[in-house]
């Protein structure tokens, strides 16, 4: 099919098709037309068929409805098109917190044939200028409230060529994207783009250290809209999503802005969300469905007792590896059984999980309807159930890396192989190990760190922790607990060794932390995620 892009740098820059994944379009809702914008189904669609009088999106003092968002991001295209000189497939850098304005963008570089590529609040110039230059990002969209890390980045990025501000008080509201908006007119025609034309960029959140950026097409936005939501989570339009991660994570960008708009549901966009603001949001909107990671929940589970006042009835977890322990605790204090889910950037969303009826302690979930999995060895070769090894998976996303030599370790003979060590059972229920180079192998005994953590959880003392591998002369490596402990408990040897006792009473005796070593804080990226490598680090 004929691509729209007259910019042709993302289609240039595609993997070589020996080393992208065999891509399955089993399902009847994966039968993609030739041409697709994926912002005329998640948003005008609504307003064509007579729903734009609904609520589509909410914020502290704002409500939009789906006839706002669309006249918005009409505008704000043709700012785009008119005043910023955008041609289909230019790179687009979006950089604001969650708010309404920054979907508005979203949209627009949709709609214009953009490639979005939505940016962490807290980067600084010099990740931005990373990012700006893998994707040689010609056009940008920012926040007025980060425009100072914004400015310096736009001096060392040669290809970025306009740059427009929003949400802007003062002298210089006057120049804002806002007043730009007001000139344009409410309607946009949406350019007709193939439905294999990039229209994200999405950078992975770094937990190794080394962010990498993955193309997404349109189709891909629309099979993750209609496979792991329908199936799994099946949300109805009289729905309200609310949650934390960032609208950049894709995890976020699914939960809290793809997934209620394909439903014709409300998106509640908090630009701060600390288990505070998130309770609070939760009851002042009548939120139904949270996304959070297991962090979150397990400081909100303190507020059961108000949670089970409000109409939740969802609760999603991902991002990292759910604790049996987190599960329990969220079932007793709010009556919800939490749904669990492995996502990746490389393949847009969750494609293992399951449902409330079918949750299993421990247990990451089955395979998503459209997608299939299995676990395989070093060799490539499927392993039998209860033998641990790489997570390999296929499905109607998958990896693709914007020209970068690291593709060719992800996509192994047609499967993404997605860096996680997994079990499955006899009855095809996939157990989460470890990541793959978080395996740590003690004195002949492999070990996850994840059972570890989930161990240590338990004890009333511990607030979070981590576990590592580290080098030892004797048994190849240790096994070693950072651990964050709660307000009260003194961090002396006496703590060690009930810590240890108490792993010991827990799981294998072997997995026990032979080293701990106790912190304020645990080193995580700003979607929450633990960055393990960090814990390497020299302190």
């Amino acid at each position: 099919m004929y691509s729209a892009h007259l910019d042709t740098f993302a289609r240039d820059h595609l993997p070589p098709s020996e080393q992208q994944p065999e891509f399955l379009f089993d399902l009847p809702e994966l039968q993609f037309p030739e041409r697709l914008n994926c912002a005329t189904e998640l948003l005008d669609r609504h307003v064509a068929e007579g729903r734009g009088d609904r609520i589509c999106i909410r914020a502290p003092g704002v409500t939009w409805t789906y006839a706002d968002l669309q006249e918005r991001a009409n505008r704000i295209a043709n700012v785009l098109v008119r005043d910023m000189g955008l041609v289909p497939g230019n790179r687009v850098l979006l950089r604001a917190p969650n708010n309404p304005m920054l979907a508005a963008c979203w949209f627009a570089v949709i709609k214009a044939g953009g490639i979005t590529v939505t940016t962490m609040p807290l980067l600084r110039a010099k990740e931005l200028t990373a990012i700006l230059d893998i994707g040689q990002v010609t056009h940008a969209l920012c926040d007025a409230a980060l425009d100072e890390e914004m400015r310096l980045a736009a001096q060392h990025c040669p290809t970025l060529r306009a740059v427009q501000f929003f949400n802007q008080d003062g002298p210089d509201g006057p120049d804002g994207l806002e007043a730009a908006m007001a000139r344009m007119p409410a309607a946009f025609d949406n350019v007709d783009t193939a439905a294999d034309d990039t229209c994200i960029l999405g950078f992975t959140s770094g937990t190794t250290g080394v962010p990498k950026a993955t193309m997404h097409f349109h189709r891909d936005v629309m099979a993750v809209c209609d496979c792991w939501p329908k199936y799994v989570l099946r949300p109805t339009a009289d729905d309200v999503f609310i949650g934390s991660p960032p609208l950049a994570f894709t995890f976020g960008l699914g939960g809290l802005l793809l997934f209620p708009l394909r439903v014709g549901a409300t998106a509640v966009l908090l630009e701060k969300a600390s288990p505070a603001l998130l309770l609070e949001g939760i009851r002042d909107f009548g939120a139904t469905v949270v996304f959070t990671a297991p962090t979150s929940y397990r400081a909100l589970a303190a507020s059961g007792a108000e949670l089970r006042q409000t109409p939740l009835r969802k609760c999603v977890s991902a991002g990292e590896a759910l604790p049996a322990a987190t599960r329990a605790l969220w079932k007793e204090a709010t009556g919800i059984e939490m749904i669990d889910g492995i996502g990746a950037t490389e393949m847009l969303h969750i494609f293992i999980s399951h449902d409330e009826a079918a949750a299993r302690p421990g247990a990451t979930g089955t395979p998503v309807p459209g997608y299939r999995a299995k676990v395989v060895d070093d060799a490539g070769q499927e392993v039998p159930p209860g033998t641990v090894g790489k997570l390999a998976v296929q499905g109607p996303t998958g990896c693709r890396y914007l020209n970068d030599a690291r593709q060719k370790d992800y996509v192994k003979n047609g499967w993404n192989l997605t860096g996680d060590a997994y079990l499955m059972d006899a009855d095809g229920y996939f157990f989460y190990q470890a990541r793959t180079d978080d395996m740590i192998v003690s004195s002949g005994y492999n070990i996850a760190a994840p059972e570890v953590e989930d161990a240590l959880m338990q004890h009333p003392a511990v607030a979070e922790c981590a576990v590592i591998g580290v080098p030892d002369a004797q048994r190849g490596q240790i096994v070693k607990a950072f651990v964050v402990l709660h307000a009260g408990h003194a961090r002396d040897d006496a703590m060690v060794k009930t810590l240890q006792d108490f792993v010991k009473a827990t799981v294998a005796p072997y997995k026990y932390p032979r080293a701990v070593q106790f912190t304020d804080t645990l080193p995580r990226t700003q979607t929450g995620k633990l960055q393990r490598f960090r814990l390497h680090e020299p302190a």
